[in-house]
């Protein structure tokens, strides 16, 4: 299996990394410290095609497929996670549901303003009191004439609160199946519909420059056109949608493990202590080879969950394994080049002092760990 990327790979590897230095790293910072968002940045990821990347041209894409958004994913975080998830959360949550299972009047509705960035979309899965229990979702939508009428909440829902988020796709219980289990659907619902409230953003400790609200729905009143996909498919829609999803995180979550090792030695070469810079002491430099080695192997996990997922092979025990390995080494990576700064580790103007905030929520978001374990074993037969 080669794993050497093509010549087009790497030119989009190349300009995101540069545009995350030259445009991202600049500005970041001062985001991340005053809680916003940054729309400039937004923008112009929109003209360089970002939000695009995995989708057909038919579409207003870009023509290229789900691996093209991991390499970007990957340089984004090499500077900042929050921009990172933003881009993630937009395409494999907000606008695929729609590519994946909408019909083409919902397509030709929605997918044109959010594969160019001008709009983005959240994905309302996550409820207050379920977290991982996804089958114990609680918000209702019930058929009245030809319209759905629609209430309960979710958590924690990325890019649904923004000055630019278009729609929201809600996962609600439609009824009750043969078997007695709750019937799952998922449903569009318009920003500024009556009934939709998002409120304030949360108070997080990472990913301070994304975008994260809990919404509520009160006898809110959409057209039955907004059903995605099939009624009662619902919670396989969001497992495939999840299954993918874990990529992007592993791919996101190597690359804040690899601007930790980036980082670390930027100030291993700069530091000196005892005379000498610190990068001279074995101690450091094990510390570092360590944190290359993490980076490398689980950067080779999520290559091959997307390389299974664009040849049409099951991929989920694959995919779980890279999201539940990349979150744990850029947890460790984080904790490491903070170690390596000292106190400057601990101060917000270093970019580990963010990462180090913004890595631990990869081993909770879009499954955590334990989900991940528990995926892996099932599908070892267990």
């Amino acid at each position: 299996m080669d794993f050497r990327l093509t010549d087009e790979q790497a030119a989009l590897r190349e300009s995101v990394r540069d545009f995350a230095r030259e445009v991202v790293a600049p500005v970041i910072a001062e985001h991340y410290e005053r809680h916003t968002f940054p729309y400039e940045v937004i923008r112009q990821m929109g003209k360089m095609g970002l939000f695009g990347l995995p989708f057909a041209e038919e579409h207003g894409g870009m023509g290229g497929d789900y691996f093209a958004l991991c390499l970007a994913l990957e340089e984004l975080a090499r500077v900042d996670s929050s921009v990172a998830i933003t881009l993630e959360a937009a395409v494999s949550l907000g606008a695929m549901p729609i590519y994946r299972f909408g019909t083409e009047e919902q397509k030709a509705t929605w997918l044109p303003r959010l594969l160019s960035g001008e709009a983005l979309a959240g994905f309302g899965l996550t409820e207050p009191g379920t977290g991982s229990d996804a089958g114990g979702t609680q918000t209702r939508a019930v058929l009245d004439g030809d319209e759905w009428v629609i209430n309960g909440a979710k958590a924690f829902i990325t890019n649904s609160g923004t000055d630019i988020t278009a729609m929201v796709t809600v996962t609600a219980v439609t009824g009750t199946n043969p078997d007695g289990s709750k019937e799952l659907s998922t449903i569009i619902v318009p920003t500024g519909t009556p009934g939709f409230t998002v409120a304030p953003g949360y108070s997080k400790v990472g990913w301070t420059a994304s975008d994260t609200h809990e919404l509520n729905f009160d006898d809110c009143r959409v057209p039955a056109a907004n059903l995605l996909g099939e009624r009662g498919r619902g919670f396989a829609q969001f497992l495939r949608i999840l299954d993918e999803g874990r990529i992007a995180i592993a791919a996101l979550a190597v690359g804040l493990a690899q601007g930790c090792v980036d980082e670390s030695i930027r100030y291993a070469k700069e530091r000196h202590a005892f005379g000498r810079p610190i990068g001279d002491n074995q101690a450091i430099q094990f510390k570092i080879a360590d944190m290359e080695l993490k980076a490398h192997t689980a950067r080779l996990a999520y290559y091959d969950a997307a390389a299974r997922m664009l040849a049409g092979e099951p991929f989920k025990r694959q995919a779980a394994i890279a999201k539940l390995h990349a979150s744990t080494i850029a947890v460790d990576n984080a904790r490491e080049a903070t170690q390596i700064h000292g106190g400057y580790g601990f101060m917000n103007e270093y970019p580990v002092a963010r990462f180090w905030r913004d890595s631990k929520i990869l081993e909770i978001g879009e499954g955590t760990s334990e989900v991940q374990r528990m995926i892996i074993a099932r599908d070892l037969g267990l």
